[in-house]
């Protein structure tokens, strides 16, 4: 049985925000054409047929959206894209998943939502004063009220979704601020995206406004500290859930890959463009990695293409690096994990892996309360 995952940019790099810190508007600054604008209802048709053209009766496929923010395309367009896999899939298991800053949800997104069975990932960067210093609407003003209020939406109509927090250096120095907000705003799932670097040769020193990736020493602190606090609860009998935590648990305790480059390969993803362009990752959605077009291309023909193997091999190794992967211990597991969060997470100044650092402090705890808990 197949699952194919397709991260679909129905509004491209288009937003109505300013978030300072936002990857795509680097991404987007380095290509030639900066948006795609919307997809048209003709191009989301062909997407969606040639995606099933590759799946056989029982396989999987998985339609995530992204941006940009997705919900510029207007509920309708999503009406329409739902209705026409479920004329197309028939007899496949379908799940949708929907990355949003929350300004356009209402009480209509959020029964579609439910209806569809969407999972949605809410962006909010904890309490209002750490959310405001850097998601910022498209008039430079705070999104924090508009966002909780979305929230609210999702959490009256039942809708599965987690909150995505974006980790910067200043927020890494706020665990106990950030859980006290995860419990107060019973937020049971939870995942931390590291604040990158702009790409080398970028016109951003990190992000649209300038603000510094998150260095790992940080990620070490705020993840130690903040597994304190988690087991803490857990030891009380409440789970929340933190995707690192589960991710390492998964991966180091039970074998299981739930996160792509957890064990340093990347997986093969299909990132859609709104003009149907398909490009192996989200944080390389640049010219250069093009891999095909689904709007007139099968997956397999993007999956087979030149551009999707030399991606899915870049980094390849069987033997130890220098530096300090060369003396890890973990290598044989981690292998330098995911290639674009190496600078944030793993080493960089003083060759100072956050990673490591966590693993040392919280691994061993970490497989005891799993043996404990679950």
């Amino acid at each position: 049985m197949k699952h194919l995952s397709l991260l679909i940019k129905p509004a491209s790099s288009l937003c109505n925000m300013r978030c300072r810190y936002c990857f795509y508007a680097d991404v987007g600054a380095r290509r030639s054409i900066a948006s795609y604008g919307l997809m048209e209802a003709g191009t989301a048709r062909s997407v969606i047929d040639n995606t099933f053209k590759d799946l056989d009766r029982g396989d999987e496929v998985t339609f995530a959206f992204q941006g940009g923010e997705p919900s510029l395309a207007g509920l309708r367009w999503f009406e329409d894209f739902t209705a026409h896999v479920s004329r197309t899939g028939r007899g496949n298991s379908v799940h949708y998943a929907f990355q949003t800053n929350g300004l356009l949800l209402d009480r209509d997104w959020a029964a579609f939502f439910k209806k569809n069975n969407f999972l949605v990932g809410l962006s909010l960067d904890g309490p209002k004063g750490l959310h405001d210093k850097n998601r910022l609407d498209s008039e430079g003003g705070g999104s924090w009220e508009r966002v909780m209020e979305a929230k609210r939406f999702l959490d009256e109509d039942r809708v599965d979704y987690n909150i995505l927090c974006v980790l910067t250096n200043e927020l890494a120095g706020e665990a106990e601020k950030i859980w006290g907000f995860i419990l107060r705003e019973k937020i049971n799932y939870i995942q931390f995206i590291p604040c990158l670097e702009g790409l080398p040769e970028s016109p951003f020193s990190g992000g649209a406004g300038g603000v510094r990736g998150l260095r790992p020493p940080r990620f070490a602190q705020f993840y130690s500290r903040l597994f304190s606090l988690w087991l803490r609860e857990l030891e009380g009998g409440h789970y929340v859930s933190v995707k690192l935590f589960d991710d390492t648990a998964n991966y180091f305790f039970k074998g299981m890959v739930s996160s792509c480059g957890i064990d340093g390969r990347c997986s093969p993803h299909f990132v859609v463009e709104a003009d149907g362009g398909v490009y192996p990752c989200d944080f390389y959605v640049l010219d250069s990695y093009k891999a095909g077009n689904l709007g007139c291309q099968r997956p397999e023909e993007i999956f087979d293409s030149p551009v999707t193997r030399a991606f899915l091999g870049e980094g390849k190794t069987g033997e130890f690096p220098a530096g300090p992967c060369g003396e890890c211990g973990y290598w044989g597991l981690c292998r330098g994990g995911c290639k674009r969060m190496r600078k944030t997470m793993y080493h960089g100044e003083g060759n100072f892996c956050g990673y490591r650092a966590f693993l040392d402090r919280r691994l061993t705890q970490l497989g005891e309360a799993l043996e404990r808990f679950f």
